[in-house]
Order: structure tokens, then C-alpha cells, then sequence
């Protein structure tokens, strides 16, 4: 993890000309416990794109937690005013055995989902029971990551308990995932896929409509277990696709605020036009473009040609162009440059595709092809999502790069929902995806690319047992130099010696909200600090 005084929020005041006030969470906190939270007003917030269902536990994308966070409680949570510390959501207290393979849970009483139900210790673990042990044609993509888990138990109604068949140092955090969202056991029971097209939460907020292509609303919770909160009577989310219609959105003050991440062109646009009425914070992030291959279809199945792929691209060189008008910026691997287990930017340069010296790297490549039979001039589709930015902005970069060893590459641009479809059932030759997720752990970031029959977020649908045992063994060595070893392995079969996917510049997060907007912290994952219980908006 990264410490927290890597994480800077950055607020934009006009004075004349605009100046830059750089400052540490600690400074933010003291001037929010200054200010007294006010109840009442509705937040109104833009997301770029609509959940292709309302599941996250078989989602990946923001388009999900954004909008349905608020509605849900999760047994853990991340504590945002010291993150990564893990904290009780509804759970109030926790003991560990002392071999470190049973965790048990007392869970919070008086909490009711918003039919009126009591939520118990069943509902919680016949809520990790979906995810852990899902049946058949349930997908669950995180499945891989709780590989650890033997068995789920709830012996009162106020007592879970998670019995591990080996200690895990990364298995509290992975209890706080936003992605495990506590449902009602009686309609899993009844039927285990009803979450993904219906909302019945026991979060701060309740479900009050979602109209396709315009908007979602929620009104606040006033039974909700935790007393005084919400303050927000609810909140109001409006759907843009379009990068410039969400900035117009919020210069308009139509919208308060956008969670995901603009550009630094969009912030300083907002920021010269708004002046003291926005704030603008900024953050490392967890997130970065990936490129996955079809290794079913040729020529992609020869791991020459997926290299070759990889070494045309000038990281190094087009990260110092690309952070100028992106949100991408940092060359890393499958690991957040400068987290603890990745690699540093010397042993990155070793691997094939970070190479500093970018011709040697495309005379490689060029070599690669011709070695695997591929004619100049081969034509391949590339299909891609959005929203537009970072997406679009990172195809067009590719097929340049991709265009300098002689490849003609179109892009296929898809609806989210049709984009997902096709990545689940592999039907594309090369396709756009992304390493995403709320916090830096191999376990989580590694578990997308072991083989596919052990994890459903493998798209690419390969085997490799090796993968699988580096991966275990990482999962469980206990001593960080020994497993950052491992992890450094893990990362070189991936990108060089199989070069089964690639990563493009990690990315930086800046949002835009109103500075009516307090008590919300920006944190290293767009996915983190969503549930909106403690936000409030000053009157005007």
C-alpha cells in the first residue's frame, strides 16, 4: 500500500491568475472536524455510464458502485481518514485465531434491509457463500481471490465466522471489498440472481428509480442503523457519456460532482471558469488500461506475435505525452508503480515492452512477426468501451504505436453492456479492459490472470499452471522480500516469457465537486469511500 502522504487533495482557488494549494489529508480533516455537518439537500452527481447490471458481484466496472454503493452495507469497510486501515461496517467486532485460519465476526444488531427485514448473520453468509461458492452458471469474478476460504458459518444470528485452509495476509482487507455488497439470504434462496436486474439494500440510502439513458435516485434511509447518518435527504445521479457534456454539467452547476476522474485539460477548464465554487482532488490511483488477446484465434495463440505487440509500444516516451492530456501516467506493470511488491522502473526496463531504447524494441517485434509468419500490413480489430476518456484516448495511442511494426489496426468502439458480453464470452481478437481495483494486493490484482478454470476474471481463457503455483506461493509467503521475489516472477511470465496480456500507463485520479461538497476524501480507488453516509452539502 501506499502510504498516506503520497495521497495529496489538491483544491484550486481563482486569485487573479489560478494558484495551486498543495496540501496532506491532515490538514483537510482539521478544516472539515471545523465544520459543523448540516442534514438536508440532494447530491446530484454525473457517472459516464450506466451498470450493465446491478450485481457487482459479477461486475467490474465504476458504472455499478457509483450508483448503488449508497443502497448497501458491507461486512468491512476501508476507513478513509487513515486508509488502508480496515474498519467494522456491520460488523462491530472481529477476533483472529492465532494460526490465522478462523475469523469470526459479531455482527451490529438492529439492522434492517429496507423492506423492513432484520439482516442477520445468514444474510451474510448466504452472501459470501454466492460469492465464494457460486453454482453453476452464477458468475462471480472475484471467486479466485477467496480461494482461500473453506467453509462460511453463521452459528447465531450475530456471529459469522470464515474458516481459512491456510493463513492469508491479505484476507481481512479482501473482507472489505466494495464489491460485496450483503444481500437478503431469502431471495438468494429463492432465486441467487435476482440482485442483478432488482435493489433491496440495508444501506443510507433507498432505491427510489432508475430510468434508462437519464437518471438514478435514492432517497435517504431514516431507519438506518447508523444514528444522525445520512445527512443528505438523497441523491440524484445523471447519466453522460460525453466527457465535454459532463464538464458543461458541472460549470452549469447542474451536477455537484463527478467521483470517476477527469483529465488535466477538463480541471483546469472548471477551475479557470468556477474559480473558489469547485475543488478539484488528486490521487495515485489503482487503475490502468489492459490489452488481452484471444489466444484462440490466430495468429494471437502465438505467444511471438503477443510479444512482438507489446514491445512496439513506447511506454517510457508516450507516458510523459499521454499525462498531458490524460489521466495516464505512470509506466508500471501489473502492480502500482511504487506499491510495495512492484517493480522498480530499472527492473521494468528489463522486461520485454519497457525497454528504453524503443527502436531496438520495434526491430525486435518486427523480427517476432516475420519469425511467426505474420504479413506486413495484417489487419486486426481492437474492441473497445467507454467511456471515451481514457478509453478512446488510449486505442488511439495503441494503433499508432501498433502501426510502427507494419500492423493495420481498426477500432471497434461498443456500448458498455454489449462490450462486457463480448469480453465474458470471448468473442474478440484483441479487446481493451483494465487492472481496477480498491487496493494494491497481488492476491487481487494477480487473481485475473491465473488459469481459467481457477478464476472467471481470466478473459482471455488460457491455462497456465505455472501462473497458478507462483501465484499460491506469493499468496502465502509470509516474509515481503520473498514474496515480492515471487511476485516480480509472477509479473515477468505474465508480460514477457507468455505475454498473455499488457498494461498501458497507469493512471492518475483528479476529481471535480462543488466546494458545497464536504466530508467526502478522495482515495486511491474510484471504487473506495462511495457509500455517501457521511456527506453533506453546506446551504447556499
Amino acid at each position: 500500500m501506499r502510504s498516506k502522504d503520497r495521497m495529496k487533495v489538491k483544491p484550486w482557488i481563482a486569485l487573479g491568475a489560478i494558484a495551486l494549494l498543495a496540501f496532506f489529508y491532515a490538514g483537510v480533516e482539521d478544516s472539515w472536524a471545523q465544520e459543523k455537518p448540516q442534514y438536508g439537500g440532494t447530491l446530484t452527481f454525473a457517472v459516464a455510464e450506466e451498470p450493465p447490471s446491478y450485481d457487482p458481484h459479477k461486475e467490474t466496472t465504476f458504472a455499478v458502485i457509483h450508483p448503488t454503493r449508497p443502497l448497501y452495507n458491507l461486512l468491512l469497510n476501508f476507513d478513509p481518514d487513515q486508509y488502508p486501515k480496515v474498519v467494522g461496517e456491520l460488523a462491530e467486532s472481529w477476533t483472529i485465531s492465532k494460526d490465522h485460519k478462523v475469523y469470526t465476526f459479531k455482527i451490529h444488531r438492529g439492522v434492517k434491509f429496507h423492506d423492513g427485514s432484520p439482516l442477520t448473520a445468514r444474510d451474510i453468509k448466504a452472501t459470501y457463500d454466492k460469492i465464494i461458492f457460486p453454482p453453476p452458471g452464477v458468475l462471480s469474478v472475484r471467486k479466485a481471490f477467496y480461494g482461500v476460504v473453506e467453509k462460511v458459518e453463521a452459528p447465531d444470528d450475530y456471529t459469522v465466522v470464515f474458516r481459512l485452509n491456510r493463513p492469508s495476509a491479505s484476507f481481512l482487507a479482501s473482507l472489505a471489498s466494495p464489491w460485496n455488497y450483503i444481500y437478503k439470504a431469502d431471495i438468494l434462496a429463492k432465486d441467487i440472481r435476482w440482485y442483478e436486474k432488482n435493489i433491496l439494500g440495508s444501506g443510507p440510502f433507498k432505491f427510489v428509480e432508475h430510468v434508462a439513458g437519464s437518471h438514478f435516485i435514492a432517497k435517504r434511509n431514516e431507519d438506518y442503523f447508523v444514528k444522525g447518518r445520512p445527512y443528505l435527504d438523497g441523491y440524484r445521479v445523471v447519466f453522460i457519456r460525453e466527457t465535454g457534456a459532463r464538464i458543461a454539467a458541472l460549470r452549469s452547476s447542474r451536477v455537484d460532482a463527478e467521483f470517476r476522474y477527469f483529465g488535466p485539460p477538463q480541471r483546469d477548464d472548471v477551475v479557470r471558469a468556477l474559480g473558489d465554487k469547485i475543488q478539484a482532488q488528486e490521487v495515485s490511483n489503482t487503475s490502468c488500461g489492459l490489452i488481452l488477446f484471444n489466444v484462440e484465434k490466430k495468429p494471437f495463440d502465438d505467444p511471438r506475435v503477443r510479444r512482438a505487440l507489446s514491445l512496439a509500444i513506447d511506454r517510457w516516451g508516450g507516458a510523459k505525452q499521454l499525462a498531458k492530456i490524460s489521466n495516464m501516467k505512470e509506466v508500471g506493470g501489473l502492480l502500482r508503480p511504487g506499491s510495495e511488491y512492484s517493480m522498480s522502473e530499472t527492473e521494468l526496463s528489463q522486461v520485454a515492452g519497457y525497454w528504453k531504447d524503443i527502436e531496438a524494441s520495434r526491430r525486435e517485434a518486427r523480427r517476432l512477426l516475420r519469425e511467426a509468419k505474420v504479413p506486413e500490413g495484417f489487419s486486426f480489430e481492437l474492441k473497445n468501451r467507454p467511456p471515451p476518456k481514457d478509453y478512446e484516448t488510449r486505442a488511439v495511442f495503441l494503433i499508432d504505436q501498433w502501426r510502427q511494426i507494419g500492423l493495420n489496426v481498426r477500432q471497434k468502439l461498443q456500448d458498455l453492456g454489449i462490450h462486457v458480453k463480448d469480453l465474458r464470452a470471448r468473442n474478440f481478437e484483441v479487446i481493451s479492459n483494465a487492472i481496477s481495483d480498491y487496493m494494491d494486493e497481488p492476491d487481487l490484482q494477480f487473481s485475473g490472470f491465473i488459469s481459467t478454470d481457477k478464476s472467471p476474471f481470466n478473459y482471455g481463457r488460457y491455462t497456465d499452471r505455472v501462473l497458478d503455483d507462483l501465484y499460491l506461493k506469493q499468496s502465502q509467503a509470509m516474509d515481503p522480500a520473498e514474496r515480492k521475489k515471487l511476485c516480480h516472477q509472477f509479473e515477468k511470465r505474465v508480460l514477457d516469457e507468455k505475454a498473455w496480456a499488457f498494461p498501458t500507463p497507469w493512471t492518475h485520479r483528479i476529481t471535480l465537486h462543488s466546494a458545497r461538497l464536504k466530508g467526502w476524501k478522495i482515495l486511491s480507488s474510484h471504487f473506495l469511500n462511495q457509500d455517501l453516509a457521511n456527506v453533506w452539502l453546506t446551504k447556499e
